[in-house]
């Protein structure tokens, strides 16, 4: 039997025993601490209820895990460093359970969720990051040729989500350190990411053209900005959400809310409406989902997945729907959206698009006003490349296929 303690860890002065994972006989159970109990946050309400006893997970064709800690593992790049570092440690991978992962990731977890007790020290030197260098050290990773893992990738770049590869970054001005867990004075925590090995040189001044062109769109955006180093890279950077300073917030991705495998693609917008107006009660939520659905249509970004979207919960303990992330020009899975509209995924049009309005409760005229204001920002793509500094051919390339109108 193995047994791991999940915290909900806000701050050093605010860490709650949430409750107790045991995996036994090869079947996963959950049982929350009497204590949380007591006064209970609803962390995954539609699959994890606040109730005493022991849960099992039977969702096995979701996956191995509950979807509330299943956020709290990387997918694609992290989890490509993961089986990195157990193979260096001659660990079979076959033997490795979903705890032991959890148990790798303790403390280093994107949102607020910590597991005790860690396998590896979450000690972590506060060292400067050289991205040119950690980016080629990622791509022979990617390649294969790196016969070890420099530690500093493997702390940095372990935590986040995605295919691309990434570091987790203490930011400020200037200075970039490593920021993976807690951070000095005057740093925030953001994500950088590097180039994929199938992705395009410009890919990171891409993304970056794309959220100022979403917050035009009037999409709420974190901060992003463009990581430049004297090699000539240019890497794409978002500050974090689910770091305020140094207090952790709860986040918990739609497909996993809801047990939906993400790579399966199942969901329809309608269903993402459905959950945010039940989570979050807040109309100006439903908006937001509906105006970045119009985003993604007309920016052909349809790699929109189901842990696209997410939820956070503030400092009142309310649900609310995250700023938005990963909006980039994508082709999308066999050239359709991950997530239909209104049952279309390759080409949505108008109407597809006012049916999902009039299930959000968004008026005729309203919806239109919205996606006309999302139609003028991408009308204006070539300034945003422009001050991307994007190569003028691949802005015309993604030129071609933005949608001018539903």
């Amino acid at each position: 039997m193995k047994k791991l303690e999940v915290h909900l860890s806000i701050q050093s002065n605010e860490d709650r025993l949430v409750g107790v994972l045991v995996e036994l006989n090869r079947k996963l159970y959950f049982e929350y601490d009497a204590a949380f109990l007591e006064d209970p946050l609803w962390l995954s309400p539609f699959k994890l209820p606040v109730q005493s006893g022991l849960l099992e997970h039977r969702d096995r064709s979701f996956g191995p895990l509950f979807g509330l800690f299943d956020d709290s593992l990387p997918d694609g790049w992290g989890l490509l460093l993961m089986d990195r570092f157990f193979r260096q440690k001659g660990v079979s991978l076959e033997t490795i359970s979903p705890l032991n992962r959890l148990a790798y990731m303790g403390t280093r977890t994107m949102g607020a969720l910590t597991y005790y007790p860690p396998s590896e020290s979450s000690d972590e030197q506060i060292d400067s990051m050289d991205l040119h260098s950690l980016a080629e050290e990622s791509r022979r990773v990617l390649e294969g040729s790196a016969a070890d893992v420099l530690p500093q990738l493997l702390i940095a770049g372990g935590s986040p989500g995605g295919a691309r590869p990434k570091v987790l970054a203490g930011v400020s001005g200037d200075q970039i350190i490593s920021g993976a867990d807690r951070l000095p004075t005057g740093y925030s925590a953001w994500m950088i990411k590097f180039h994929a090995k199938f992705d395009a040189s410009e890919e990171g001044r891409i993304e970056f053209a794309y959220s100022n062109m979403a917050r035009a769109a009037g999409i709420k955006m974190p901060k992003t900005r463009l990581f430049m180093t004297a090699e000539g890279d240019a890497f794409f950077g978002v500050e974090r959400f689910d770091r305020k300073e140094n207090r952790r917030i709860h986040v918990h991705t739609f497909g996993n809310l809801i047990h939906s495998n993400f790579r399966v693609p199942g969901c329809d917008y309608e269903q993402l409406v459905k959950t945010t107006r039940i989570l979050t009660k807040n109309q100006t939520d439903i908006e937001a989902v509906f105006r970045q659905m119009v985003f993604n249509i007309l920016a052909h970004n349809r790699d929109d997945h189901v842990k696209n979207f997410a939820f956070l919960l503030n400092d009142q303990n309310e649900w609310r729907l995250t700023p938005a992330y990963d909006l980039t020009f994508s082709y999308g899975m066999g050239g359709e959206h991950a997530m239909t509209i209104a049952g279309e995924g390759r080409t949505p049009e108008e109407m597809h698009v006012m049916k999902i309005a009039d299930q959000s409760g968004i008026p005729s005229r309203k919806a239109k006003q919205i996606i006309d204001t999302v139609r003028a920002a991408i009308s204006n793509w070539k300034s945003f490349a422009e001050e991307a500094d994007l190569s003028k051919k691949a802005t015309a390339q993604i030129s071609a296929l933005l949608r001018p109108s539903l």
